[in-house]
């Protein structure tokens, strides 16, 4: 073999050698789809939350660069829980490999790949983040909203739609006006009651504010909360065996907070629910911690606001919601066990009130009866915060969202034959009984 032969034949070996050790080029439809399906889908398609869509490369590759920012900052998806503290089953964050699947693929030039290598779209129920509801309550008529100008919370009431008691294994409240609309909440009202005895059916109502007196803390909610809806608060989903009740009879009144813009618009809101197949043994219930009497002085940076719930029997504790304005800095759950001892179950050092999230518990957890769920809040009325929109201002308690709130929603298990008023201690318990 002459010179010349050699050098030809070691230049083609290290070529196949370096061919060998390059990683396989990562594209679309062999890699990247399968992720998006799987982790970013559920708010990027059309009808939902996200600025665009992500369901096929036509759509996704105008984006490819923002994608990859956005994960390797992990700006994306949503998820602000301290990764030291907890275990969460719906933590949506991404494994570093998923980014460096995504990062690979955007430096690669973003190519599509084989078609046929592409994973079956993922079916959803046109309109729904859950399978598709078995009813649909929606406002009577749409609510006209105008273009500037300040609304109170609208309540309505769908009086008695269920003769027999249902038990919901998925609910889901949407808006048909996102823009418009910052929160629904749908709330049960069982036979009996009588919170906003004075609404009508099917007429927005607002209720008579009380003169504000200091002393009397009014943040507690006023009955049974199903489901409830602001931006990134994902829908109600319970696993066999466990479910929400409405009673027969209860009435159901949906909450919903509208806000001003500068155009006007027109909202039909609604609730999907999907019922058991059977009854469950378990029964789900909303409960929260507030804290409606803080003052947050003007120019404060890092004010601590407290609230707590203590349980009136043994529950299992399975998911956490904190909800602030656009104040609300930073929110800890803790929990209080009788014998003295704590532990910290979830810690969002960075809150956003722009994108409200469950935090589920990836293994509930126990606790006795006596036991407390404490909440720490801390909030930042300065100028540095950019979500403020006055810090010259002292803030309380408000509906408004220039006002602010603190809010500790937790959801419990429990025996679905027990009484509901056993999950509270004795004075709340009768605070809920007056409520009622």
């Amino acid at each position: 073999m002459t010179r010349a032969h050699k050098f030809a034949f070691l230049f083609l070996c290290s070529a196949v050698a370096a061919a060998a050790q390059k990683p396989p080029k990562v594209t679309f439809t062999g890699e990247v789809a399968a992720i998006l399906q799987q982790r970013c889908q559920i708010c990027h398609r059309p009808g939902e939350a996200a600025p665009f869509s992500l369901l096929t490369y036509r759509e996704t590759r105008p984006w490819a660069k923002a994608i990859k920012e956005a994960v390797v900052t992990r700006k994306m998806p949503p998820w602000f829980a301290d990764p030291h503290v907890g275990r969460f089953s719906n933590d949506s964050s991404l494994r570093q490999s998923e980014i460096d699947t995504i990062v690979q693929w955007v430096d690669a030039g973003a190519p599509e790949g084989n078609r046929s290598d592409a994973p079956p779209p993922h079916r959803f129920a046109e309109g729904w983040a859950i399978p598709t509801p078995d009813v649909v309550i929606e406002l009577p008529t749409p609510f006209e909203i105008p273009a500037k100008g300040t609304l109170e919370y609208q309540h309505i009431l769908i009086p008695a739609p269920f003769k027999t008691d249902q038990w919901v294994q998925f609910a889901e409240a949407r808006p048909t006006d996102r823009a418009h609309v910052h929160h629904i909440i749908a709330f049960i009202r069982e036979p009996g009651s009588q919170w906003l005895k004075e609404a009508k059916p099917g007429i927005p109502f607002v209720p008579k504010k009380e003169a504000e007196d200091q002393n009397v803390d009014t943040s507690e909610l006023p009955s049974d909360f199903l489901v409830g809806y602001a931006p990134g608060q994902p829908p109600e989903r319970f696993t066999p065996g466990q479910a929400k009740l409405i009673r027969a009879g209860s009435d159901i009144i949906l909450q919903v907070h509208y806000t001003t813009d500068g155009k006007p618009g027109s909202d039909r809101s609604r609730v999907g629910l999907v019922f058991a197949r059977e009854a469950p043994a378990k029964r789900v219930f909303t409960l929260s911690a507030t804290n409606g009497k803080f003052r947050i002085p003007a120019g404060a940076p890092n004010h601590r606001v407290d609230a707590e719930f203590e349980l009136g029997s043994d529950v299992t504790l399975y998911g956490l919601h904190p909800h602030m304005h656009g104040r609300g800095k930073d929110f800890e759950y803790r929990v209080r066990f009788p014998d003295g001892d704590r532990r910290t179950l979830l810690r969002v050092p960075n809150y956003r009130a722009t994108w409200q999230l469950w935090y589920d518990l990836a293994e509930p957890l126990y606790l006795p009866k006596g036991a407390i769920i404490e909440c720490t809040a801390h909030f930042d009325n300065s100028a540095n915060n950019p979500l403020n929109p006055d810090p010259t201002k002292e803030v309380m308690w408000g509906d408004q969202s220039w006002e602010e709130m603190m809010v500790g929603f937790f959801n419990v298990v429990f025996d679905a034959r027990m009484p509901l008023k056993n999950l509270f201690a004795e004075g709340r318990k009768a605070r809920a009984e007056a409520a009622q």
